[in-house]
C-alpha cells in the first residue's frame, strides 16, 4: 500500500508564486575577492583596463557570483526562494544547483531578482521518504534583460 502523499494543498498553491524583488549588485571589490577565493588567476577579473580589452564592459562576474543584494538594516534578507509552508521533514540537503548564464554580468550591473518556488515532487530513497523542493531565481539586469537564471533542489527527509 502506497503511503499518503505529504505534498498539501498549500504547497502546490506555492508553486509559481514570484517573490518580491531583491536588487543586487556587482561590484569590482566583490568581483575580485570572489574570483580569488576560488582561485581564478584570469586579468579579467581584476584588472579593468584588460577586461575592456578582452571586450567586456568592466570586470566580468566570474561564473557562479551574480552579486551581493543590497543590505539594508530596516529590511530583513530574504530567503533564496520563499516556502510559506511547513514542511514534515527536519534535516535538508543540498540536491544540486544549476546557473545559466544569457548575457555577460559585469561590475556596475545593478540586477533586480525574483524568486519562486518552480517544483515540489516527492520520492522514497534508502534514507526513507524525501520531499524535493526546486527554487528557481531569475536575474535581470539595469536594462531589464535575464541575464542569468538560477535553479537549485533543496531535499528535505
Amino acid at each position: 500500500m502506497a503511503e499518503a502523499s505529504v505534498i498539501t494543498d498549500e504547497m502546490r498553491a506555492a508553486i509559481g508564486q514570484e517573490s518580491e524583488p531583491a536588487t543586487i549588485e556587482v561590484d569590482k571589490t566583490a568581483v575580485r575577492m570572489f574570483a580569488r577565493a576560488v582561485g581564478y588567476t584570469d586579468l579579467i577579473y581584476y584588472d579593468e583596463d584588460y577586461a575592456k580589452s578582452k571586450g567586456y564592459r568592466s570586470l566580468p562576474a566570474p561564473m557562479g557570483f551574480l552579486g551581493q543584494p543590497i543590505y539594508r538594516p530596516d529590511i530583513p534578507l530574504r530567503p533564496a526562494y520563499i516556502m510559506p509552508f511547513e514542511s514534515p521533514y527536519r534535516r535538508i540537503l543540498n540536491g544540486g544547483t544549476d546557473i545559466e548564464y544569457y548575457e555577460p554580468i559585469c561590475a556596475g550591473d545593478v540586477l533586480t531578482a525574483t524568486s519562486k518556488i518552480a517544483d515540489i515532487s516527492e520520492r522514497t530513497a534508502s534514507i526513507g521518504p524525501m520531499l524535493l523542493i526546486t527554487g528557481e531565481t531569475t536575474y535581470k539586469n539595469q536594462e531589464g534583460k535575464v541575464v542569468a537564471r538560477f535553479r537549485g533542489t533543496l531535499i528535505q527527509y
